[in-house]
């Protein structure tokens, strides 16, 4: 026993000493962390073998993709994906369709049995929710339309890859009520988990909140409890885990739930990166690099011209669209689950197993660099990706008026939306430039003059009449946009007033040099209005009263609206 406990002490040793070591190599030259712990498993194991039994590692990278899908599901807002509900659900059953479409016929003509042609379509579908979560979060992007709208479409795969591997378990004898059976095992699962949610979970929670330890072990029961009984009723661990996120994220201690779970998501995701490393084969690379190079090709090509194409269909302007596709262009780690599932089933041989292990690495890095860099890639492919303009309705105008607008807001987002209540007695004069087309639909219905376009487009430019305005307000974080739109302005009118956005103090150092009037930074905007609130108070100038029920109507209003303070 003491062997055996030394054994896995010393595998884990090695396994988080040499993670450590490679994180702070590649982050001292800026690469990405992902990309370490997959290099730690790469020489752990098929390299150097310094590790033989990899049992250990394999399952705690099982437990890795529970805790990020429970953690993920904490995280979610149902009700912030409704203005994306369109694109997310039916045009990502589109892409799933599509995708396997092309890999399945793909792969017959590289040689592949039916069967497994099947499988490779299925896998390819697939996006990893666990790293595009990670990347999205880590920027601060869930809350963007391309984040909204990517975290739609990964929600429905997710949905799709369910009842793919309900399929594929059954599919020597399969029946369709074999798959009415899984859907109502889902459904009730689900209703239970809504029920909890609702009249359970928070008379429990309200007593374990008040210590940090009964907190912590209570929802990781709840996380086990789902997954378990998910897994019982012939379903992924992973799903079980993301349903019990959900049911406990509409809690009032779900902040404190995920402060607690943090760390031991990213010490079981290390352990799930480390486990692809150690999946490679270079054998399989040299025996069968011809279907590697096609199918990665797809991935990392077709696959985003797809979802691209999709999402301008849907009339979204191209650059949420790429962004949305380059986020989306890997395989993740449903297709994973699949084909293990078809590896144990004797669907797959174990050649095809370690492709998608590769594939999956392959893509997962090159994902890493490509959103990290996505401003470039953008801009680079701009020319091309004008093809997609046809699609959508791009500067588009509505202006009931003919006299010209004065002032103008470039993005309705949190903070335009309160700039654009400020200003609604001036509605003749305004003029609101935004990307999204759900909010410009909104804005017309109210009389609003609108440009549905990207604010730096220089079509749309031309058409804001910036040689006439008095102001120009963006609240697009863009440092680039924004000194697009400053040179622009200050090119053709000297007076205008201009007020930008930014994220960063040496941004808006940059801004100001470029010319900007003002510059506001979101993260210092609550310190300054608390304390012109405070000395209003003091001085008797403001009724707290009565602030507190104007600011309870306006959450009411931003809820109604699908707002929602960043997690």
């Amino acid at each position: 026993m003491v062997g055996v406990t030394g054994n896995i002490f010393l595998e884990l040793g090695i396994v988080i000493i040499l993670a450590a070591i490679a994180a702070y190599v590649l982050r001292l030259i800026r690469q990405p962390q992902i990309l370490a712990y997959v290099i730690v498993g790469v020489l752990i194991t098929p390299v150097f073998q310094l590790i033989t039994d990899t049992s250990i590692i394999e399952a705690m990278s099982v437990v890795g993709i529970a805790f990020l899908l429970f953690i993920v599901g904490l995280e979610m807002d149902i009700k912030s994906l409704k203005n994306v509900t369109l694109v997310s659900s039916l045009g990502g059953l589109i892409q799933v369709l599509l995708i396997f479409v092309v890999g399945y016929f793909a792969s017959l003509l590289l040689g592949f049995l039916s069967l497994e042609a099947a499988y490779i379509g299925l896998m390819i579908a697939f996006s990893s929710t666990m790293v595009v979560m990670k990347l999205l979060s880590d920027r601060r992007e869930l809350n963007t339309l391309h984040g909204k709208i990517t975290v739609g479409i990964l929600l429905t795969q997710d949905v799709v890859a369910i009842f793919a591997l309900s399929v594929l378990t059954s599919i020597n004898g399969f029946e369709f009520s074999l798959l009415g059976i899984a859907f109502l095992k889902f459904i009730s699962l689900f209703v239970v988990a809504y029920l909890a949610s609702r009249f359970l979970f928070p008379r429990i929670f309200r007593f374990a909140a008040k210590n940090h330890e009964l907190l912590l072990i209570s929802s990781l029961a709840i996380c086990f409890l789902f997954s378990l009984a998910f897994s019982y009723l012939g379903f992924s661990i992973a799903i079980g885990a993301f349903i019990a996120g959900i049911a406990l994220g509409n809690l009032d201690y779900n902040l404190e739930i995920i402060g607690r779970v943090k760390s031991l998501k990213d010490f079981f995701s290390l352990m799930f990166f480390v486990s692809l490393g150690m999946g490679l084969s270079l054998a399989v690379i040299k025996e069968m690099w011809v279907p590697l190079i096609v199918i990665l090709a797809i991935v990392v090509l077709i696959k985003p011209f797809i979802i691209m194409t999709i999402c301008s269909l849907f009339k979204y302007t191209k650059k949420p669209s790429f962004f949305t596709a380059n986020g989306l262009a890997q395989v993740g780690e449903f297709s994973l689950i699949i084909a293990a599932e078809g590896l144990l089933l004797g669907h797959l041989s174990q050649e095809l197993f370690s492709l998608t292990v590769i594939i999956t690495l392959v893509s997962i890095t090159l994902t890493s660099y490509s959103i990290q860099h996505r401003h470039f890639l953008y801009k680079v492919l701009a020319k091309p990706l004008s093809i997609f303009d046809k699609f959508t309705t791009e500067g588009l105008e509505y202006l009931p008026n003919e006299v010209k607008p004065r002032i103008i807001l470039c993005g309705h987002n949190r903070i335009g939306y309160s700039i654009l209540q400020n200003l609604g007695k001036a509605k003749k004069k305004i003029l609101v430039v935004d990307y999204n087309p759900e909010i410009i639909a909104k804005l017309v219905k109210k009389g609003f003059h609108c440009i549905y376009g990207e604010v730096a487009d220089d079509e749309v430019i031309d058409r804001m009449n910036l040689g006439k305005v008095t102001m120009l307000i963006s609240t697009v974080p863009e440092i680039r946009d924004n000194i697009i739109l400053i040179r622009k302005v200050r090119a053709v009118n000297r007076k205008a007033k201009i007020i930008v956005t930014a994220s960063e103090i040496d941004e808006a150092l940059r801004l100001y040099k470029e010319g900007a009037d003002y510059v506001i930074l979101p993260h210092f905007l609550g310190g300054e209005h608390v304390a012109n609130l405070i000395d209003k108070v003091r001085i008797k100038k403001v009724n707290l009263h009565n602030k507190r029920q104007a600011h309870i109507k306006h959450l009411e209003d931003r809820k109604d609206v699908g707002h929602e303070h960043p997690k």
